[in-house]
């Protein structure tokens, strides 16, 4: 064998380690996530576990970018830009999702759910499974699910306790038909707002008042410009994260595997997240001197319901998940 043909054999080796490697790193991906929360908010820590996780186990090949706060647009507009592929992974809340995914308004429902707990073991059984299964033929592919607390409604001109101290107020909602229509059956007004907007539109006599949960109440300020909070907890609408079917196809089906696993991962840790902010959110709003309301009467809330559980009731998408998910212990 002559000098080159054996320093060409010597080379063999390193080139195929090379070849693999280059490989390798061609089928790496930074995978962009939309958040509308900040950096140190539950949903936006569960992701970049997530990430950690996938990086972990797939060999660095993968992760997730996080753009919170806003960065990429509004919930409504990230939906959009999740399903055609511009975003790849997205944490929403179900309400803005029922324009797109008809099924997801079952669990945006007002009243529906009896307890958190009654919630987790809806969306952690087959019920959750189907709706997030149900999410791909719109462009969508269900992840997990992520907690949301329950909603209640605050403003910043009275104590509301009945239904006639709802008369006429301007209350902001979600960009969804069901939280318009649930809004004006309880004798508000619904405004919808993105959520981005709300504190300027307290604070400028645009809204009375809004719904939410604790930790989205404290941690946007809007407890300094609407100080009175009504525990009707009306709804317990869960976040949901989604990834585009675009994204999703482009994995292998051990990537995917790895990619479902690490979701549900950070769902675990996210509620353990959720619970210690929700406690601390509370405490900071009763510091500042926030009147909380918790003796509500909310049988008038729930009964004022009738006409959104009617129209519910008649779309077929809906009306069997009703009943299995109230038969649920």
């Amino acid at each position: 064998m002559s000098k080159s043909s054996l320093a060409n054999a010597k080379c063999l080796p390193l080139i195929v380690v090379l070849f693999f490697h280059v490989a390798a790193a061609a089928g790496a991906r930074e995978f962009r996530a939309a958040d509308t929360q900040t950096a140190d908010y539950p949903t936006v820590r569960a992701i970049v576990k997530m990430s950690e996780l996938i990086e972990a186990r797939t060999g660095g090949r993968h992760r997730i970018r996080v753009f919170h706060t806003r960065q990429l647009g509004e919930e409504k507009e990230t939906i959009e830009q999740t399903r055609v592929g511009a975003i790849d992974i997205n944490r929403t809340n179900v309400g803005p999702l029922g324009s797109l995914v008809p099924v997801a308004d079952v669990l945006a429902l007002p009243f529906l759910f009896r307890s958190i707990d009654h919630l987790h073991k809806v969306l952690d059984g087959p019920i959750g499974e189907e709706i997030l299964a149900s999410f791909e033929r719109y462009g969508l592919i269900g992840l997990t699910f992520y907690d949301s607390g329950a909603r209640s409604i605050y403003n910043s001109k009275l104590e509301i306790r009945t239904l006639a101290d709802l008369k006429g107020l301007r209350i902001r909602v979600q960009q969804s038909d069901l939280m318009v229509e649930m809004i004006r059956a309880l004798g508000a007004m619904p405004i919808e707002l993105p959520y981005g907007q709300v504190e300027t539109g307290l604070t400028a006599h645009i809204v009375d008042g809004a719904e939410n949960n604790w930790p989205s109440y404290v941690t946007t300020n809007h407890y300094r410009a609407a100080p009175h909070y009504t525990l009707t907890e009306h709804t317990m609408s869960p976040e949901v994260l989604v990834m585009s079917l675009r994204a999703w196809q482009s994995l292998s089906d051990e990537d995917k595997t790895i990619f479902r696993a690490a979701a549900r991962e950070s769902n675990i840790f996210m509620r353990a997240q959720w619970n210690s902010l929700e406690a601390e959110s509370r405490r900071k709003a009763q510091e500042a001197g926030v009147v909380i309301v918790s003796d509500v009467d909310r049988k008038p809330f729930e009964d004022a319901m009738a006409g959104v559980y009617r129209k519910a009731a008649a779309n077929p998408a809906i009306a069997p998940l009703l009943d299995r998910i109230r038969q649920v212990k």
